[in-house]
């Protein structure tokens, strides 16, 4: 089959062009990267998509840099791939979202994935939306920044003064949720999915486990979610890649186990399995090594 892939050179749209190219399907790279990003118009979107058997919908972003705002990625880079999809004759849409997007989300990050849920939705096309939470892999932002966190910082602190629970998912299983879709699995047709680990835990454990394997011990302390809201402000305008975002920390702040509104399971078979245990954890990790100064958006 022929895939293409919206937000291809990014972390879940990278493993899943490596899952798809060695079970023997091509894939078609649609990113900003490759000259073909959401916003390069209608007619050249069709042209990439035309042939295409689907086309997953995985580009999105945390945070607001410039004319990457949440509208113009989410909304309308949306209708865009719904439109060259249509123009293309593309028989599937498979779209990756959040978790908890809802209408009255806290931030306009949950918002406009709701909004970009509905486009799909009410698009007419055959559809299937995965609402993931917490991914984690290799190139993730979860394990990498942890892992540069606890080679750089002697104390680190957690999200909010309540405990709150995560269910981490593994990129492998969302990508095997993702790859299904495309290639038409009933049973995801027309659906919108809840993609979650097979373990909840305290957010903090799930901090804690991962120090644990870069054979860090911080001194953990729990700060107010308002505190974080300033760490994540001036990570978003300092660092390339934000320690934390606004949105990050709202997320975290509310817990990520179950969708809002709600969302189907999937099929047993194909439900997320991999634990969050210190070999799935290891697997993921970068590199060791600290933030730096190229980790800044001054530095050249």
């Amino acid at each position: 089959m022929r895939i293409a892939i919206t937000g291809g050179t990014g972390f879940v749209g990278r493993h899943l062009a490596t899952r798809l190219t060695e079970a023997g399907h091509e894939s078609v790279i649609l990113s900003r990267r490759t000259g073909l990003g959401l916003d390069v118009g209608a007619d050249r979107l069709a042209e990439a998509l035309r042939g295409c058997d689907a086309v997953v919908h995985c580009a999105g972003i945390n945070r607001e840099i410039g004319d990457q705002t949440y509208d113009a990625v989410h909304v309308r880079g949306t209708e865009a791939i719904v439109e060259a999809a249509r123009a293309a004759e593309v028989g599937r849409v498979v779209m990756l979202s959040f978790l908890r997007a809802r209408p009255d989300g806290p931030t306009s990050y949950h918002r406009s994935k709701w909004a970009a849920e509905e486009l799909v939705r009410r698009s007419g096309l055959t559809y299937t939306v995965l609402k993931a939470g917490v991914i984690h892999g290799r190139g993730d932002h979860m394990l990498d920044h942890l892992s540069h966190a606890f080679h750089t910082f002697p104390v680190f602190g957690l999200v909010g003064l309540r405990e709150h629970d995560v269910r981490p998912v593994a990129v492998d299983d969302v990508t095997r949720l993702l790859a299904a879709a495309a290639f038409g699995d009933p049973r995801l047709t027309d659906r919108t999915v809840a993609v979650l680990g097979p373990e909840a835990m305290p957010l903090g454990e799930a901090v804690r486990r991962v120090a644990r394997v870069t054979g860090h011990r911080p001194l953990f302390v729990r700060l107010p979610v308002a505190v974080h809201l300033g760490i994540a402000a001036v990570a978003e305008a300092t660092m390339r890649v934000p320690l934390i975002s606004i949105a990050q920390v709202r997320i975290l702040a509310e817990g990520v186990v179950e969708a809002a509104p709600f969302a189907d399971r999937p099929p047993d078979d194909l439900a997320p399995s991999t634990p969050f245990s210190d070999d799935a954890i290891r697997e993921g990790l970068p590199d060791p090594g600290g933030f730096g100064l190229a980790d800044l958006r001054c530095a050249t």
